[in-house]
């Protein structure tokens, strides 16, 4: 049987001090939620001896009932020369109620003379003392060394002596960090070989990504005996991040064959990541490991060509094991592999000697040529090859639009959109203000359509991107518009190319609209339960 692998989730405390993080109390809790659907052991809900937004999450998360994680509070060991027992730091833990706590102390000689500027016979006090005051309260206790890594390479004894103290307390867990992010695999794996032969309290690995090794330290902390991970999903934390548990989890699952969540959690991780960064108001990085938008998608013909016979030609696992799917990127570069493999997905007939198909290629091509790029635009892709096939309900047809565009010496720039379509025989004529042309077309188009269908005011754009194709044409250059649009159970991209901006936006904008409303989405739902969402009005 595979030895078991425990993961202590800390995006909710150190994954917030990542850049451009800032999570409120309903935000924590939510993702509270999904990290124990995902089958995590621990979840660390953050510190609350230093904020009032802590302290009520550990007030509100008793009420959400997980069944599989642990809530633990986080602080640090009590100050020097102060009683445990009267530690702010320490009580405050107390007070919220967990069951577990985790604290941290200095293990780097370093530290404790420059950072807390005491002795370091104070210092291993202030860990025996604090680990000691929280277990005779009843509570489960890790034990977070800090710089543990630089702290042995410049006085193993002493950072070993740290850690004997958090044993000889009674802390349930030692665990080693690297806090900097500077230490290598190879000194990870000796290292840990070291501590597991000087403890007998299980220890764990806590890295940071600051050499982007941060998965490859924890792997090496694993195999080297640690039997702990703490991490972040997708990585979030400061600087460059923590050891990201999107890659750790199914690299320590699917290749190394420890045992950390059950198969079926594992096949939801691509929509908890992507959940937790829509939360987090974080785009996820396409070609991210595992569960990016990229991680099994294709452009090449031969490969695709060859993943149509067999998928593991050039694919590592079965997307589905971690939630995510196979994608074929087609493009100038596509054979007529790419398109096959489109219209299989898409459940239509392909003949290669058909002239539609031929027809069809050269389109592509030529909108290529023209400055499409469908390999980031899905949707504007299906849309395309189900007309050519004769597929595509035309949902709204354009009339006009208008935008107007003001600016007072006294009063920002306003914009409002009149957008006048023709859908399901009727003509609707809607107006719209927004902060930015785009924004006000999205709104008027929305209104025009809403009474029709009125789920789609669950979509919104989560992306929004222009390229200018040529500059030598400077303000008469031609632009390529992307779009990324998103209802929270799927994301899809558009685009759309022309000389005018606006244009560019309104054709990326409706094809869009007119993707979510065919009844197929990326995840692949079937028309009618895409249909029901939306709230769609039979006529």
């Amino acid at each position: 049987m595979a030895n078991t692998v425990k993961i202590f989730d800390t995006t909710l405390r150190d994954g917030t001090q990542g850049e451009g993080i800032s999570l409120s109390v309903e935000d924590k809790l939510k993702i509270a939620q999904k990290l124990d659907s995902l089958g995590v052991s621990y979840i660390e809900g953050g510190w609350p001896g230093s904020n009032n937004k802590d302290i009520e999450f550990f007030t509100r998360v008793k009420d959400l009932k997980l069944q599989h994680a642990k809530i633990t509070a986080f602080g640090s060991t009590r100050r020097k020369e102060t009683l445990p027992e009267n530690d702010v730091n320490l009580n405050r833990i107390l007070e919220v109620g967990v069951s577990v706590a985790t604290i941290f102390g200095k293990s780097w000689d370093f530290h404790v003379h420059k950072a807390i500027q005491t002795t370091l016979e104070e210092n291993l006090a202030m860990i025996y003392d604090s680990v000691k005051y929280l277990k005779s309260n009843g509570l489960e206790v890790i034990y977070d060394a800090e710089h543990f890594f630089d702290g042995y390479k410049n006085n193993p004894d002493y950072a070993l002596a740290t850690i004997t103290k958090a044993q000889e307390a009674g802390a349930d867990w030692v665990v080693l960090c690297d806090t900097n992010g500077g230490t290598l695999p190879h000194e990870i794996s000796a290292i840990v070989t070291k501590v597991k032969q000087t403890l007998a309290v299980p220890i764990g690995i806590h890295a940071h990504n600051d050499c982007e090794l941060g998965v490859a330290n924890s792997l090496a902390a694993v195999m080297a005996g640690a039997e702990q991970v703490q991490g972040t999903i997708n990585g979030y934390g400061e600087r460059c991040g923590n050891a990201n548990l999107c890659s750790i989890i199914p690299n320590l699952q699917l290749k190394l064959k420890y045992n950390v969540i059950e198969e079926q959690q594992l096949a939801s991780l691509t929509k908890v990541a992507r959940y937790v960064g829509e939360i987090a108001n974080m785009h996820m990085p396409v070609n991210q490991p595992y569960v990016g938008a990229a991680a099994f998608a294709h452009k090449g013909g031969i490969h695709v060509s060859a993943i149509l016979r067999n998928s593991s030609t050039y694919e590592h696992i079965v997307p589905e094991q971690v939630g995510n799917k196979q994608r074929v990127l087609v493009s100038e570069l596509a054979g007529q592999s790419n398109l096959l493999f489109k219209a299989q997905e898409l459940g239509l007939e392909f003949d290669t000697n058909n002239e539609q198909t031929k027809l069809l290629i050269e389109q592509i091509k030529q909108m290529e040529h023209e400055g499409y790029q469908f390999e980031g635009a899905d949707a504007t892709l299906e849309l395309l090859i189900r007309s050519a096939y004769g597929k595509l309900e035309d949902i709204f047809t354009l009339e006009s639009f208008k935008i107007i565009v003001g600016k007072s010496e006294t009063h920002p720039v306003s914009s409002e959109a009149i957008v006048k379509i023709r859908i399901h025989g009727h003509t609707e004529y809607n107006a719209a203000e927004g902060n930015g042309p785009v924004n006000a077309l999205d709104n008027a188009l929305r209104k025009c359509l809403v009474k029709y269908y009125p789920g789609i005011q669950d979509m919104h754009l989560v992306d929004y991107k222009v390229r200018v194709l040529d500059e030598k044409d400077t303000t008469a250059a031609k632009v390529r518009v992307l779009i990324e649009t998103t209802d929270f159970h799927s994301t899809w991209s558009t685009v759309g190319v022309s000389e005018n901006v606006i244009e560019a936006s309104w054709m990326a904008l409706s094809d869009s609209f007119r993707y979510a409303l065919l009844g197929r989405t990326p995840s692949g739902a079937l028309p009618e339960e895409q249909k029901e969402r939306l709230g769609v009005i039979n006529h």
